[in-house]
């Protein structure tokens, strides 16, 4: 089986779908890989990388070309695809019901297409679960992100000047992505406070050190 790791297109996007570590783990199941030439280069994966870990780094024509499968972190271009022989499987995140277009060009070309966000999320196929792994992602880099453009320390500090007080952070949602980003202010020394519509979620907020917040029953209803 030739598998292909193609180049994302779309505007912002870093990642790629597969790093020389999961390429090994590929040839090893006996599989032959082609990478497209810079497909891992906004991820800080050169494509020296891929040729040391066995992989073939051509251009997408050559990559393609017999692949059975084609490797990708957002649904690609159906016009980008072509050469891809008749019934190769397209395995991205697709977004089928905003983009079903896209899906239905696929199907005309006669390529099959496997959308990974909608793989069940269930014990077996739990090392597929691109949704917990990118949203576990997203939280982390969301405070990440939040401290740079905070422009302050997070932690308290003591310095010769004075006190620094500790930030607050107020995380909305407590799902995979807002656990996450508990768990990594705390870290940076903030001092945390959440919610979410789930009052389930207490225990999983002050396990992680920090203070859940809940709207009260008001007037018999529940805000």
């Amino acid at each position: 089986m030739k598998l292909a790791v193609l180049k994302e297109t779309a505007e912002a996007e870093r990642r790629v779908a597969a790093t020389p570590e999961t390429v090994k783990k590929f040839i090893a199941l006996g599989a032959e890989v082609g990478v497209e030439a810079g497909a891992g280069l906004s991820a800080s994966i050169a494509d020296s990388d891929y040729e040391a870990a066995g992989a073939a780094v051509g251009a997408r024509a050559a990559t393609l070309a017999g692949a059975d499968a084609i490797l990708a972190v957002q649904g690609p271009d159906p016009a980008a695809l072509e050469g891809a022989k008749a019934g190769a499987l397209v395995v991205a995140m697709l977004d089928p019901f905003r983009r079903r277009e896209r899906v239905e060009a696929y199907a005309a070309a006669g390529l099959e297409a496997l959308a990974m966000e909608l793989m069940p999320r269930i014990t077996r196929a739990q090392s597929m679960d691109v949704l917990s792994s990118q949203a576990n992602l997203a939280g982390y880099k969301a405070v990440l992100d939040a401290a740079g453009e905070y422009g302050r320390a997070f932690p308290m500090m003591m310095t010769a000047a004075g006190t620094i007080a500790a930030a607050r952070v107020f995380v909305m949602g407590v799902g995979v992505a807002g656990l996450q980003a508990i768990a990594t202010a705390r870290r940076l020394g903030a001092i945390v406070s959440a919610t979410d519509v789930r009052a389930a979620t207490r225990e999983q907020i002050e396990s992680l050190g920090a203070k859940a917040i809940f709207v009260e029953k008001v007037a018999g209803i529940e805000g």
